[in-house]
């Protein structure tokens, strides 16, 4: 890159929130006629560092230039005004305007006072053959696809004259043949000189589309690396953060013979089980007092499963069976009545309500499925809370306090709790140790392993390979949306091999199956 200079350099940027350091000293660069990937798990400060950039928040420290000249955008009007445009996951435009409405909101060209829609229909349809895109400009916006909107959007932000071009994760809602018809005009964008910053988790787009990756981890930088020079798995390695030698593969202090469970009915069994657009068909079993990790990096489809073994969006291809019974579930409520429970990996916005006290969020679920009809006494809600409080070390023990006031340690123990006394015969745990100290990780994981030990079947979903490794008996690895592999935890398996399957979707599904 000698003979080059970027089009867009961030140095030492430093931004802070309560108690969460979001950035500390990250440098970020772009180069005009490059695709450059933006990577980093879940918290590593990737949406915070393109916030900062466009104005959306003030840095604490560092800064931004743009073309050598020193810049600070008041927001994202102005960073587009200076040829930084973003086109978000959630495309944010007008559906109840016309497409030509969309693309020259704000900007429409106009003749003796008033708006000339027949020059500014004209320059619409211009504009999205230009990118190879021929519909009906006057045509309602709503009235078209996901993937016809991202095109609107991206030929809007084209229009405003963009140097730096942000998609950031466009690909999430598209299919094979959108993501291509994507992919085809970034190439031809790049092509024309723009720098394109590209946010995504699909590690086979970035391989396929991207000149240059920059990883983040936990608020700091890890390296800026040019792509045909990072291998996936060391991509993979460096996102996780994890040194393959220093990774512990089995919870000694549990002293479990993680390698084999005994078995008879299972629990819960998925056979071809999808949702269209979310998750491929997968199939996953499930015994009594076995836990099953699920392994992948975020967006990899983790959640997506969870969400359809709990009901909580509704597959519409495939077999669900509890005990060996085939069963329909159409909600959570029918779930809870078959006896699954989920812990969310969105404890404050799926999982818990923070204006209500400690006693009323525990006894929430079980009060769910008794119907509110049917209040649960007060002396069984004082005997349920202050049992579960005791046992898993809720501090403070109040029951009385507001949710809110508690650690996201404590809070992540509250949810728990709430879903531990509908005694369930299936508990997924969804990222149950993110964002907590180690302490409360640690009593945790020991609680899965009681919880398991005692017969209970778990599926433990976790960003953290030691953890998977350590408490699971049979890991399921996610990529891209489908299951790929179910690996067995004996003594051939370590972190090195979990992730190359995460990397590179070697293993296929069939081969590996415990």
């Amino acid at each position: 890159m000698s003979d080059r200079h970027p089009v867009l350099t961030m140095t030492a940027i430093s931004k802070f929130f309560p108690g969460v350091r979001a950035l500390d000293g990250v440098d970020f660069r772009m180069f005009p006629g490059e695709v450059h990937a933006l990577m980093g798990e879940n918290g590593a400060g990737k949406s915070t560092l393109i916030k900062v950039l466009t104005g959306v928040y003030g840095s604490d420290a560092g800064t931004v230039t743009l073309d050598g000249a020193p810049v600070s955008f008041t927001g994202p009007m102005q960073a587009a005004a200076a040829g930084v445009s973003t086109v978000y996951q959630e495309v944010n435009l007008c559906p109840n305007l016309s497409v030509a409405e969309n693309i020259f909101i704000g900007r429409q060209p106009r003749r003796f006072g008033t708006v000339n829609w027949r020059e500014m229909r004209r320059r619409a349809k211009a504009l999205l053959a230009r990118l190879d895109l021929h519909i009906d400009v006057t045509e309602l916006l709503g009235g078209y696809s996901l993937a016809v909107q991202q095109m609107v959007a991206i030929a809007r932000a084209v229009d405003v004259r963009a140097r730096v071009l942000i998609l950031d994760e466009p690909t999430s809602s598209l299919d094979a043949d959108e993501v291509a018809q994507l992919m085809r005009i970034m190439r031809q964008l790049r092509d024309e000189g723009i720098a394109i910053l590209f946010v995504t988790h699909f590690l086979d787009q970035v391989y396929g589309i991207a000149d240059r990756v920059t990883v983040l981890r936990n608020g700091r930088l890890v390296g800026e690396y040019p792509i045909a020079e990072l291998p996936q798995f060391a991509l993979v390695e460096k996102m996780i953060g994890k040194e393959l030698d220093t990774l512990e593969r089995l919870d000694e202090q549990a002293g479990r013979d993680l390698a084999a469970v005994e078995t008879g009915t299972p629990v819960v069994e998925a056979t071809g089980l999808a949702r269209t657009g979310s998750v491929a068909p997968f199939s996953l079993t499930i015994h009594e007092g076995e836990v099953v990790g699920m392994a992948g990096l975020l967006g990899s489809g983790r959640s997506e499963v969870a969400r359809l073994l709990f009901g909580a969006d509704r597959a519409d291809r495939g077999q669900l069976a509890v005990d060996g019974r085939p069963v329909t579930i159409r909600g959570p409520v029918a779930a809870i009545d078959r006896n699954i429970a989920f812990c969310s990996e969105n404890r404050r916005t799926e999982g818990l309500v923070g204006d209500l006290s400690v006693r009323e969020n525990v006894i929430l679920a079980m009060q769910a499925a008794r119907g509110w009809l049917r209040p649960v006494p007060r002396r069984r809600q004082d005997e349920l809370v202050r049992r579960y409080i005791d046992a898993l070390s809720i501090r403070p023990s109040d029951p009385d306090m507001p949710v809110r006031n508690l650690s996201g340690g404590n809070q992540q123990k509250v949810l728990l709790a709430r879903w531990l006394i509908t005694e369930p015969r299936l508990l997924i745990l969804d990222e149950p140790t993110r964002g907590i100290d180690i302490g409360a990780k640690a009593e945790i994981q020991r609680l899965v392993v009681q919880l398991s030990d005692d017969g209970m079947a778990v599926l433990f979903i976790s960003a953290e390979l030691e953890e998977v490794l350590r408490l699971s008996h049979k890991v399921a690895v996610m990529r891209d949306r489908q299951l790929v592999t179910q690996l067995a935890n004996d003594d051939s398996l370590d972190a090195e091999r979990v992730m190359r399957v995460i990397a590179s979707g070697a293993e296929q599904k069939g081969r590996d199956q415990a």
